[in-house]
């Protein structure tokens, strides 16, 4: 079974790597997002990005940096199919899967202002925000020293692969080739 962890940062295209690997690859998604959005739901929150945050850090200080990606791999380990863990945002889930073997890391990345007109593309409830409002989301989830919160530049830089996409799909798709070329030898 190969995990593949996708990280990155808001808007980069996480979601198309991941499109591509289920339809392409036939790998299974788990999504952290979907995970928080169902427990907010059950909670009665508001389904937006500050209660998605405040639910995964609350859950991460209760029972651990890694609880919510470690509740996922239990789900992918019941299949044994090749999946991906869709969206790592601490060092800690990096870690605990890790440990877990045939892990690898993607890390997508573009620049900032492509990353906003995508976001406001996707029509979504919780990316329905102004541009200040999207940068300072990013900042906020950018660095932490509290290993339960957010912290994607040090998950970037753990990452075993980073892919740019300030092209076009079909760029991206080819850097995704070139990964799954290394990570399958």
């Amino acid at each position: 079974m190969i995990i593949i962890g996708i990280t990155g940062t808001l808007g980069a295209g996480k979601g198309t790597v991941v499109e591509y690997l289920m339809e392409k690859k036939g790998f299974t998604h788990y999504s952290v997002r979907a995970y928080l959005l169902k427990e907010i739901g059950r909670r009665g929150m508001a389904e937006n990005r500050d209660s998605m945050v405040s639910v995964a850090n609350e859950l991460r200080a209760k029972h651990g940096p890694s609880y919510v990606t470690d509740q996922l791999y239990l789900e992918a380990l019941v299949t044994g199919n090749n999946c991906i863990i869709e969206s790592i945002r601490t060092p800690g889930e990096i870690d605990s899967l890790r440990k877990k073997g045939n892990f690898h890391l993607l890390a997508v990345d573009a620049e900032q202002h492509l990353r906003y007109a995508r976001i406001t593309g996707r029509n979504s409830e919780t990316d329905n925000i102004t541009y200040e409002t999207f940068t300072a989301n990013e900042a906020r989830e950018m660095n932490t020293s509290d290993p339960n919160k957010q912290n994607l530049r040090a998950c970037i830089k753990e990452a075993d692969f980073i892919l740019n996409n300030d092209g076009t799909k079909e760029d991206l798709f080819g850097e995704v080739e070139k990964v799954l070329k290394q990570i399958t030898g």
